[in-house]
This record gives structure tokens, C-alpha cells and sequence, in this order.
């Protein structure tokens, strides 16, 4: 049960990080979910270095964490899938 939620997660993660970054992102929903997972796992990390990563009540701090993460590993990713794939960036 926790690969489900940690698809559902990144997937979740991931489409949020697209809205928020400007500009047309050229990867595929696939590469969406899979960078929105390692975005969660980077936040999840960072938590855990600062010592938030388990809180009384919802952890907003790790959520936002995790957010961060994702939209760091979205946009750095796009930008190496459209290097690879050599398509052009639509702005």
C-alpha cells in the first residue's frame, strides 16, 4: 500500500509543480508522477535534516517541503528532457 500512495503523491505533487512553474512543460504524465515522487523524497529528506519530519498534527512543514522539492526536480527535469529529446521550449 505505500508504492500506491507514493504514486498517487508524486502524480498529485507533480501536476501542482507543473501549474506552478510558468511556461509549457514538455514531459510526459509519466515523468510527471516519477519526478513528483523524487520531489517528495528530496522534501521528505530536507525534513529530516532540519528535524520537522514528524510533528504533533499535519506536518505543513514537510507538505511544503516535499512541494519545494517537487517543483525543483519538475523544473530541472523538464529542462533535461527537452535537452535530450532536443524539442524546443514554448514559452
Amino acid at each position: 500500500m505505500g508504492w500506491l500512495w507514493a504514486i498517487i503523491v508524486g502524480f498529485v505533487l507533480g501536476l501542482i509543480a507543473k501549474a506552478i512553474l510558468p511556461g509549457k512543460q514538455q514531459i510526459p504524465l509519466w515523468l510527471t508522477t516519477v519526478f513528483g515522487i523524487l520531489g517528495s523524497v528530496l522534501g521528505n529528506a530536507v525534513a529530516g535534516w532540519i528535524g520537522v519530519e514528524d510533528t504533533r498534527g499535519i506536518d505543513w512543514t514537510r507538505h511544503l517541503l516535499q512541494l519545494i522539492g517537487a517543483i525543483a526536480v519538475v523544473g530541472v527535469g523538464d529542462m533535461l528532457w527537452v535537452s535530450v529529446k532536443g524539442g524546443r521550449r514554448h514559452a
